[in-house]
């Protein structure tokens, strides 16, 4: 393991360079790698000739960050099953207590990011989340810089017209999700359709290994069917613990090997309109690892 020196501008950085590395990518195994490969450019660079060690690190991770992100979308073409970013897990013990994540770092922000080119979310999160001036941008991505406005213009666009309200308050969220569990678990289903909007979705990503609904599964009375057969199917040592998994209030459930599968719950107007389960085993490595949110 490399030995870090704390007070290496690098390491200093560290946080912040992997916040930035896995809001671009949204894999955290990718991020680090990401963050790592920085790390080997770095410590070969000449620091002489750095003026600025903040600004040659925020764009050598924005540059190495990019291909990997071009790299995943080429990758995912042969994904088995939805693709959801890895999750950002918070325990907690109550869920009415915590407060939410940073909007760009929840899983709902995430997946909306998904629907951006490379080139879009990458000028998108520079202008709006970093705050970098588009000069600055442009030398990341190897654009124009009226070209990255263009990017990052067409990227607000698509991101305004899909977002929906999801800032209801956590403390009513998670009594939605405390309800819609206890009707899972006493297989009261019709206690739990009850919590579902009419078009509410679940989606599960297992990953190649594991298996998991390989599309995604809408009306209400099916998703509840499904995660009832699924509840009553888990061995009794098993746990469901609360936590906020990608800004979300939500479940884990850990088995004697670890923890098996992270769920985040959006409720909208009091009801649920999503379930985002993330089961594959590669994505799970890192739930309790802590992400810098912001810069």
């Amino acid at each position: 393991m490399t030995n870090r020196d704390p007070g290496d501008p690098f390491e200093v950085a560290r946080p912040r360079l992997t916040g930035r590395a896995y809001r671009i990518v949204g894999v955290l195994a990718d991020a680090d790698d990401v963050v790592q490969d920085a790390w080997l450019r770095w410590h070969a660079a000449d620091r002489a000739s750095i003026d600025n060690p903040d600004a040659w690190l925020n764009t050598v991770v924005t540059r190495l960050a990019i291909d990997r992100l071009r790299q995943r979308k080429r990758d995912e073409e042969r994904y088995v099953g939805p693709w959801l970013p890895s999750p950002v897990v918070q325990r907690i013990d109550d869920p009415a207590d915590a407060a939410e994540l940073a909007d760009s770092m929840t899983t709902a922000f995430l997946v909306m990011l998904e629907r951006l080119t490379p080139d879009e979310r990458a000028a998108f999160l520079l202008a709006d989340v970093f705050g970098e001036r588009y000069d600055a941008i442009a030398a990341s991505l190897g654009r124009s810089v009226e070209a990255c406005r263009q990017l990052a213009s067409r990227a607000r666009r698509k991101v305004r017209d899909a977002e929906q309200d999801r800032r209801d308050e956590m403390r009513v969220s998670a009594d939605v999700v405390r309800r819609f569990l206890t009707a899972l678990a006493s297989g009261d289903e019709a206690a739990a359709v009850g919590c579902l909007a009419p078009d509410a979705v679940y989606i599960s990503d297992g990953g190649p290994d594991r298996h998991a609904a390989r599309v995604p599964v809408r009306e209400p009375e099916r998703i509840v069917r499904l995660l009832v057969n699924l509840w009553r199917r888990w061995p009794d040592s098993w746990t469901v613990r609360v936590a906020v998994v990608g800004g979300l209030p939500g479940v884990l459930i850990e088995s004697d090997a670890g923890v098996f599968s992270a769920t985040g719950v959006e409720v909208v107007d009091g009801r649920i309109v999503r379930i985002t389960s993330v089961i594959n085993p590669d994505k799970l490595a890192a739930t309790e690892r802590t992400v810098n949110p912001v810069e």
